[in-house]
């Protein structure tokens, strides 16, 4: 039995989370979960799975819902996350929080001997050499929950490393495939959060139309399976059923192909190295109805934030976290209706342009960065 400690219940991966546990009771059970400002959801899930920890975001949630619910412990704000992330009775923690806030419980977790299941990118993005070496040091295994690193990851199994000639990462495009640069000028919220295959939340699906979420991912893998940025290639692939691919020394090609469900890679992570019948899907993957499947290379003039996250996860050191918190702070405004679409990555370029990279910055440096940057791209916001 896998008993689950679960980051982010209520948003979209944690959603599709608990459907996972839900159809398979004899195989996992959710233990504790940290939920953010959606309440109502949270009792929901609280009454279905009776969790024996929760942690809420502020001090007025817990009040209402420790009286609710006396059968459960609350707790809450960024100490109560860590107690989440740490709990005693789970063995596995599924990190499914959207932005750099995931990456502290993420290193309690390791810290605490947990296996890690991730799905927050920005965890690696922002300190992906502290997270890699927590790891290796206390024999932690780091389980990817992205659809296109859970694809590799599975690709790779039974396979030497050393083999690998280059991996490469299949991307959907976005809301605005086929949208020229000039046809993004007046785009809408809307627009950009109507993705064509997968559902997301707000942040991730906005990446997706930047291609911000691919760079990130880049950034990810890089430190996921140890490779230089050189030999990691992407790959615009619109119908998203390969969802990525290795490459290796002897010219053989090793795909991970399905429908576009986040429940198989969540499913993956939580069961590996087993795999469960999946009792809920869209659809199963029937290619003679698909009938043919399309490629073309990434334009890095056309997406200039995939181009902006090589050039960041190249330099290294404090730049990834330069982007990503940049990135944060760019979208929100966007979502919020401050910014227009196509200002996401100028901000985000503007940042990096004017950032000293500190090279293999401690944990102290990397908060203090991201910190700095948010408050930057601030500035930047109140002048338009």
């Amino acid at each position: 039995m896998k008993r689950i400690s679960l980051l982010g219940a209520t948003g979209s991966i944690g959603q599709q989370t608990l459907d996972v546990i839900e159809f398979h009771p004899d195989h996992f059970k959710l233990v504790a979960m940290s939920l953010g400002n959606n309440i109502e959801t949270g009792r929901e899930i609280i009454r279905k799975f009776s969790p024996k920890l929760v942690s809420v975001k502020s001090q007025e949630a817990y009040e209402k819902l420790k009286g609710e619910f006396p059968n459960t412990s609350f707790v809450y704000g960024d100490e109560g996350l860590m107690e989440v992330a740490t709990y005693h009775d789970a063995n596995i923690m599924l990190n499914a929080v959207v932005g750099s806030v995931g990456l502290i419980p993420t290193l309690q977790a390791i810290k605490a001997g947990k296996t890690i299941a991730l799905a927050n990118k920005e965890t690696l993005v922002t300190a992906g050499h502290l997270v890699m070496d927590a790891a290796k040091r206390n024999h932690v295994s780091i389980l990817p929950v992205d659809s296109e690193h859970s694809a590799i990851f599975q690709c790779l199994q039974g396979e030497s490393e050393k083999s690998i000639e280059k991996i490469i990462l299949t991307a959907s495009g976005g809301s605005f495939r086929d949208r020229t640069r000039e046809e993004l000028e007046n785009v809408t919220v809307q627009d950009a959060l109507n993705h064509p295959n997968w559902s997301m939340g707000a942040k991730i699906t906005i990446d997706s139309a930047t291609m911000m979420n691919k760079g990130l991912e880049v950034i990810e893998a890089h430190w996921l399976f140890d490779l230089p940025y050189e030999k990691i290639d992407v790959l615009l692939h619109k119908e998203s059923i390969i969802h990525s691919m290795v490459e290796f020394q002897d010219s053989s090609v090793i795909a991970q192909l399905g429908t576009p469900d986040m429940k198989v890679p969540i499913q993956y992570a939580l069961s590996y190295p087993d795999r469960l019948q999946m009792p809920v899907m869209k659809e199963r993957l029937n290619l003679a109805e698909i009938g043919k499947l399309n490629f073309s290379n990434a334009d890095f003039k056309r997406f200039r934030c995939l181009d902006l996250a090589y050039k960041a996860g190249k330099e290294g050191g404090t730049m990834p976290t330069v982007l990503n918190a940049a990135n944060e702070e760019a979208v929100a405004a966007f979502l919020n209706g401050r910014i227009s679409f196509l200002t996401i990555e100028s901000i985000i370029e503007n940042v990096l342009d004017k950032h000293h990279t500190v090279k293999d910055p401690s944990l102290d440096t990397i908060r203090q960065v991201d910190e700095e940057t948010r408050r930057f791209v601030g500035t930047l916001l109140a002048s338009k």
